[in-house]
C-alpha cells in the first residue's frame, strides 16, 4: 500500500482507466476498480463490485462497525469517478512525475484521480476510528461518469435509500459545488434524395436543408433558453458542436446531422426539460429535421443550509458553495433522492487537457479538508 498521498496518486495515474465510450482505444476502469478494492480492503472496509456494464464495475466500500447491535447509522459517501477521458496526444511516459514546481502529471491527475487520492487517503488516515464513527463513511468509485454517467444512475436506482449525504470528488479547488447545471445532447438529421452532382436539381441536398433548419433552430430556441434563468448559473445555452453529411463531392447528399449541447438550469429543467423544448421549436417552425439518440442530464441544486453541508463548513470554515455551470455524478446521485455535492482538490481548468496536473500543496490540502471532515463526525 502507497505510504502517502503523493505516492497513492502517482500509483492511480499509471492505471489506465480510459473511458471506451470516450475513446476506441479505452482500456474501462476494472483495473481501478481492482485497485481501490485492494486499498479499502487494506484499511478493512467491505468491498464489493458491482457490474454496471460488461468487465465496467462500481466498486463500493462500506466501513467496518464494531458496535454489539446492527449498523443502523446513517451513511455518506465519498464518491469519485474511476474513469478518464481519452489520453490521445499525450506523453504518458510523464505520467506521475514530479515537476520541480510541485505538480504531479498526467491524465486523472485532476479529474479526477486527485480528489480520489485525497479521499482514499483521509479514510486511510482515519481508520482507526471509522468503526466507531455515529456516521458510516463510505467510498464508492463510479464507472462511466465521462460519457453518459452509467455507474452513478445504476448506484442511485439500487441504493439511493442507503444514503444521507454523498461528496462526489471533482477539481473544485475544495469549494462545495452545490449548484450545477444540466444538459441535453442530441443529434439533429436530415434527410434528403442523392443524385450526381452535375443534376443537383435531380436531388434533395440534406446539408444544405439541414444548414438553413440550423439557422432557424437557434434563432428561435436561444431566445427562449434565455428565460429559463438562475440567480447564479445565468440561463440555459446552446451550442452546435459538430457537423457532418454526404459521402463525397460528386454525389448530392442524401443525409447530413449536427450534435447539439443544451446546458439547462433548474428553471428548464423543472418545465418539462430541454428535449421537449427542442422539440417544440422543431414542430413550431416546421424544420425539416428530427432529434435522435437524446441523453439528457439533470441540474442539480442543494441549499446552501443543508445539514451535511453546514457540517462541511464547520470542519473546514474557510470552504464556501459555489455554482457550476457543468455536470457530473452528484446531479445523478441527487435526482435519486441522495442529497449531493461536488468537492475536491485540484482545479476544473487542468480537466481534459493535454498536460493536465495537480500541485502536489493542493492535493495534500484535499487530505487535510477530507480527514478535518471524517474527524469532526465524532463530535
Amino acid at each position: 500500500m502507497p505510504n502517502n498521498v503523493v505516492s497513492l496518486l502517482q500509483e492511480l495515474i499509471r492505471i489506465p482507466s480510459v473511458n471506451p465510450d470516450c475513446s476506441s482505444d479505452g482500456s474501462g476502469e476494472a483495473a481501478m476498480a481492482d485497485f481501490v478494492e485492494g486499498f479499502l480492503r487494506g484499511i478493512a472496509f467491505d468491498v464489493t463490485q458491482e457490474e454496471v456494464l460488461p468487465t465496467r464495475p462500481n466498486v463500493i466500500g462500506r466501513c467496518n462497525y464494531t458496535g454489539s447491535d446492527s449498523d443502523t447509522r446513517p451513511r455518506i459517501m465519498l464518491c469519485p469517478h474511476l474513469d478518464t477521458v481519452s489520453v490521445a496526444g499525450m506523453d504518458m511516459d510523464t505520467f506521475g512525475t514530479i515537476t520541480d514546481d510541485g505538480r504531479i502529471l498526467g491524465r486523472g491527475a485532476s479529474d479526477t484521480k486527485g480528489p480520489m487520492a485525497a479521499m482514499l487517503q483521509a479514510l486511510k488516515n482515519c481508520a482507526e476510528i471509522l468503526p466507531t464513527l455515529p456516521v458510516a463513511v463510505d467510498f464508492v468509485g463510479f464507472m462511466g461518469e465521462e460519457a453518459s454517467q452509467h455507474g452513478s444512475k445504476h448506484f442511485g436506482k439500487q441504493h439511493a435509500a442507503e444514503y444521507a449525504f454523498a461528496l462526489a470528488g471533482e477539481p473544485t479547488s475544495l469549494e462545495i459545488v452545490n449548484i450545477t447545471k444540466g444538459s441535453l445532447w442530441a443529434t439533429l438529421h436530415a434527410t434528403g434524395k442523392a443524385a450526381h452532382a452535375s443534376q443537383p436539381e435531380a436531388g434533395d441536398n440534406a446539408i444544405l436543408k439541414i444548414a438553413r433548419a440550423l439557422d432557424q433552430f437557434e434563432q428561435s430556441i436561444t431566445k427562449q433558453l434565455e428565460t429559463y434563468t438562475h440567480p447564479s448559473l445565468s440561463h440555459s445555452t446552446l451550442n452546435i458542436g459538430t457537423i457532418a453529411g454526404g459521402k463525397q463531392p460528386n454525389i448530392v447528399p442524401d443525409f447530413a446531422s449536427a450534435q447539439i449541447d443544451i446546458r439547462t438550469t433548474p428553471a428548464l429543467y423543472e418545465d418539462s426539460g430541454a428535449l421537449a423544448l427542442v422539440e417544440k421549436v422543431i414542430e413550431e417552425q416546421q424544420l425539416p429535421i428530427k432529434v435522435l439518440n437524446p441523453h439528457e442530464n439533470p441540474p442539480m441544486e442543494v441549499a446552501d443550509d443543508n445539514p451535511w453541508i453546514l457540517r462541511m463548513q464547520a470542519a473546514n470554515p474557510e470552504s464556501k458553495t459555489v455554482s457550476a455551470p457543468w455536470f457530473s455524478d452528484a446531479a445523478h446521485l441527487n435526482a435519486a433522492g441522495i442529497p449531493s455535492i461536488c468537492i475536491g482538490p485540484g482545479s476544473i481548468n487542468q480537466a481534459h487537457t493535454k498536460d493536465e496536473f495537480i500541485r502536489i500543496a493542493d492535493l495534500e490540502a484535499g487530505v487535510a479538508y477530507f480527514e478535518n471532515f471524517i474527524r469532526s463526525l465524532a463530535n
